[in-house]
């Protein structure tokens, strides 16, 4: 039993697969074992992270888990590949994994996509279990139970649902995050205060300074809301059939933006970045989004920091990776627009002209 001040924030995510906890707790790290016993999962656990993320905390998940087998993959959105994965196929049918055994994944986003898509898949499905160590994987992609790899013509087009048994963040592992990474997990936040909450957006606002001090004061209680907001849409919507579509704010010119530079120029929250920048200027045109929200949003990422640059991008190419977005269903994209700062609608009409229109105001080339 933990200590009253150690014990972490509980947060249920009710779905019809599988019900999945989130605990969020400074210190959570350090009772992981226990954390896993009492979400039921298998005692044999195989471990998948990558080398820089094991080097940081290896010796930390190790006390916590003894001689569990460790499987290390590569670390960039490049390498979240059918091929990749395979190494973590191996590993697990080397060392006897059967259906009572389960994947830990310990790292970011692109650890905890290939690991749970090897979950998900190998013998059909066995228990996953996620330690996110990144701020965009605490807030976002270790919630909600989307995994996946990249194909070379877009993002997550291979994947499948696999809810997580349970997802134990420990915010204070951000203080080893470098600047750049943990601003991109910011946009994400910046996403959760556009979609769906104003004070979230308000906060970030006016405490970046303490944020990017990792002021645990408040930087859990950000990490905590977002998780939050996934959490509530994800019961609502498991498979993506209605209100989880308002996740994808700013994904779909932003998943664009990561496949036409090949996964190398953006971390993925500062393609997010963009897209939500252009999703914006798209409501303001249609006029379904007030001119003092946008720009209240493009101070916010100003704030945030440096974005890299788009203006070389052909603006067909990136219309060529939307059309082949999964956020097309019957050949219509469905595309998030916020009508304020915490509220958004989902469109099906948006017109090939529109998007380029608003690539040409975002400072795309026409080439």
């Amino acid at each position: 039993m933990l200590p009253a001040s150690q014990t972490p924030e509980r947060i249920e995510v009710r779905t019809s697969s599988r019900p999945s906890t989130i605990l969020v707790g400074t210190g959570a790290l350090d009772a992981l074992a226990a954390h896993l016993d009492e979400a039921g999962v298998g005692r044999r656990r195989f471990i998948v992270s990558n080398p820089k993320v094991w080097r940081l905390h290896g010796a930390r998940i190790q006390q916590a888990l003894g001689d569990a087998p460790v499987v290390l993959v590569p670390d960039g959105e490049r390498y979240k590949t059918v091929r990749t994965t395979e190494k973590i196929y191996d590993a697990l049918i080397a060392g006897g994994a059967d259906r009572g055994s389960a994947v830990v994944a310990v790292g970011g986003g692109v650890v905890g996509d290939m690991a749970g898509f090897a979950a998900a898949s190998f013998l059909r499905g066995i228990t996953l279990a996620h330690v996110p160590t990144t701020l965009l994987a605490q807030v976002d992609s270790s919630i909600g139970g989307k995994v996946g790899v990249n194909h070379a013509l877009g993002k997550n087009l291979i994947g499948a649902f696999h809810q997580p048994a349970v997802v134990v963040i420990d915010p204070g592992v951000l203080s080893t995050l470098p600047r750049r990474e943990f601003r991109s997990g910011l946009y994400e936040v910046v996403k959760y205060g556009m979609i769906a909450s104003r004070p979230l957006f308000e906060t970030l606002t006016k405490k970046t300074r303490a944020v990017f001090k990792h002021d645990p004061d408040v930087l859990l209680p950000i990490v905590a809301a977002s998780a939050r907001i996934k959490a509530d849409v994800v019961s609502a919507d498991e498979r993506e059939s209605g209100l989880r579509r308002i996740l994808n704010f700013g994904h779909t010119v932003g998943h664009a933006l990561e496949a036409e530079t090949h996964y190398r120029r953006f971390r993925h929250g500062e393609a997010i970045a963009w897209g939500m920048l252009l999703a914006a200027d798209l409501g303001v045109a249609r006029g379904t989004l007030p001119e003092a929200d946008r720009a209240a949003l493009a101070a916010l990422v100003g704030r945030l920091g440096p974005l890299p640059p788009v203006a070389d991008l052909p603006i067909a190419g990136i219309l060529a990776a939307v059309k082949r977005d999964k956020k097309v269903v019957n050949s219509r994209l469905h595309f998030v627009l916020c009508t304020s700062i915490g509220t958004t609608d989902v469109v099906d009409d948006v017109t090939e002209d529109e998007l380029t229109a608003a690539l040409v105001r975002l400072g795309l080339s026409g080439i």
